[in-house]
């Protein structure tokens, strides 16, 4: 299945050459040429590896990988970094805070190709993928929703929060909580927003029948339960 790859480059040449060759072998790209671009990407999109520059306008590579790691869903992407720093100490400062791979500029493009390849085969192992509850299933691989095998278009809020409440089945979470563990603690989202995100997701499961399944439980929060019949 098709992997995207969010390129996070400020040098608009190398992001084109780098979206060019990998788009040659099959992946699907996402483009953030600053810190405040890729926060925003990591945010929206939905991704299975970041390439990364270590100087970014707005803030550094390093930054990103911190904030990234903070992430409950996104923190197990993994990360390699592109850069030009060569130094020793600045690898090991890379890895340290939570890159799982450092490559110096100038790459080879063999080489860069060889390093994604390894690391999304350990990352991504081909069982293990599908999340199912009779017949609502979630695809984590190609993040595809379905219903008898009916593909349901979801956004990428409403995709994270089916994807958490499937992974933790029968759990109360308060609406604090959800923030913490779906955007994350320092994104700009309330309580009232999780409200809305909640009811947009059971609006596009209504017509399987399905939006049943996420239960607003008074004065907690929400769950997502199977006991209860369609």
């Amino acid at each position: 299945m098709t992997k995207t790859i969010l390129v996070v480059e400020d040098e608009q040449t190398i992001r084109e050459l780098v979206k060019l060759l990998l788009e040659q072998h099959g992946y699907h790209i996402l483009e953030a040429k600053d810190y405040a671009s890729a926060v925003k990407q990591s945010q929206l999109a939905q991704f299975h590896l970041v390439l990364l520059d270590w100087m970014l306008p707005g803030g550094s590579g390093i930054e990103f990988i911190k904030y990234v790691r903070k992430q409950p869903l996104i923190s197990h992407i993994p990360i390699i970094m592109l850069t030009a720093r060569q130094h020793e100490d600045d690898q090991i400062s890379s890895l340290n805070s939570g890159a799982d791979d450092y490559i110096t500029k100038p790459f080879s493009n063999k080489e860069l190709l060889a390093r994604i390849n390894a690391i999304l085969r350990r990352a991504y192992p081909e069982n293990d993928t599908i999340i199912k509850f009779n017949d609502l299933k979630i695809d984590t691989q190609s993040h595809r929703v379905s219903v008898n095998n009916q593909e349901i278009e979801l956004f990428p809020a409403e995709y994270k929060l089916l994807s958490f409440f499937m992974s933790k089945p029968e759990r109360v979470f308060t609406r604090e909580q959800l923030i913490d563990h779906v955007w994350g603690r320092d994104s700009y989202i309330d309580d009232r927003t999780v409200d809305v995100h909640v009811g947009r997701l059971r609006k596009q499961l209504e017509i399987s029948g399905y939006h049943s399944y996420i239960q607003t439980i008074r004065g907690s929060g929400y769950r997502f339960s199977v006991k209860i019949e369609k």
